[in-house]
């Protein structure tokens, strides 16, 4: 069941196996947030302990998988304290024309209304290469020596945008989220992917497409910004679409080997802007949220 942003955010305790492949990338040009005032936190799941910081007026303690208690400290705005990537997603009435290609501003549009695109209920088991990929934020993994950009920021047109992460963001990082805009406006943002399959009688390989639970965001007074982590950063699996996989496991980190081209389907319903922080959980971004 998808969740929605509200005006508090509760704080869980959940664990689910990170994927943690590849060089570590150099940490992007990061943003710092400033002026902590009250404390708010999301759900929080991770393999890596946390230092316990010390910037903020408090500190929320969330239970890593492997290593006993983490420490993260949030500011009024129930984000962490720390250094972080900042990515909006800008919801616009009318379809971009211009070329958004290596045009890294930290900042991705789709359609404000989703006219086009599909929902992610509409993609599961299509054919990668048949579907819209209006809506459609294709993740790819950093070369080494990169880590966060924006490569393509235009999700309106029928290539879709292009956001490129670290490999081992899964593992490394934490993603929280705020909506933004008018109140009222909605978007439902999935995870998915896709999965080799070979037709028996044909012989004809396609690229499936599987996708995880939806996380349902909402403009609402007040909004505070909510660990969204396990949504973003990891996908989850039906048992039978991860055997088809060959994954080890039904959730999965992004980038896991056992499936391909990653991406984020944005379906969206009148939502302005969409707020999205990334921090490292070694600079106190916690674990990621159930």
């Amino acid at each position: 069941m998808g969740r929605i942003l509200s005006l508090v955010v509760a704080c869980a305790i959940a664990a689910v196996p990170s994927y943690i492949a590849g060089a570590y990338a150099v940490a992007p040009a990061l943003a710092s947030t400033a002026n902590p005032v009250t404390t708010s936190a999301g759900t929080a799941k991770t393999t890596t302990n946390v230092a316990q910081t010390t910037t903020a007026t408090t500190t929320t303690s969330v239970t890593s998988s492997s290593t006993g208690t983490a420490s993260v400290t949030t500011t009024g705005n129930g984000a962490p304290s720390g250094s972080h990537y900042n990515l909006n997603i800008i919801g616009v009435p009318k379809d971009k024309t211009a070329d958004m290609n290596n045009n890294d501003g930290h900042r991705i549009f789709v359609q404000l209304i989703n006219t086009t695109g599909s929902t992610a209920g509409d993609l599961i088991g299509k054919n990668f290469t048949d579907i819209s990929k209006v809506n459609t934020i294709l993740l790819a993994p950093a070369p080494a020596g990169e880590s966060f950009r924006v490569l393509d920021a235009n999700a309106t047109d029928k290539t879709g945008a292009v956001f490129q992460l670290p490999f081992d963001v899964s593992a490394t990082w934490t993603v929280w989220a705020r909506a933004l805009g008018t109140p009222g406006g909605k978007a439902d943002m999935t995870t998915c992917a896709t999965v080799t399959v070979t037709d028996p009688t044909t012989l004809v390989t396609t690229q499936e497409v599987v996708c995880s639970t939806t996380l349902k965001l909402e403009r609402t007074r007040n909004a505070k910004f909510q660990n969204v982590t396990s949504d973003l950063l990891s996908i989850t699996l039906s048992a039978a679409d991860a055997t088809l996989a060959g994954c080890t496991s039904t959730t999965v980190g992004l980038f896991a080997p056992c499936l391909q081209n990653y991406f984020w389907n944005y379906d969206n319903h009148g939502l302005k802007l969409l707020q999205l922080r990334f921090y490292p959980v070694s600079g106190g971004g916690g674990g990621g949220g159930g």
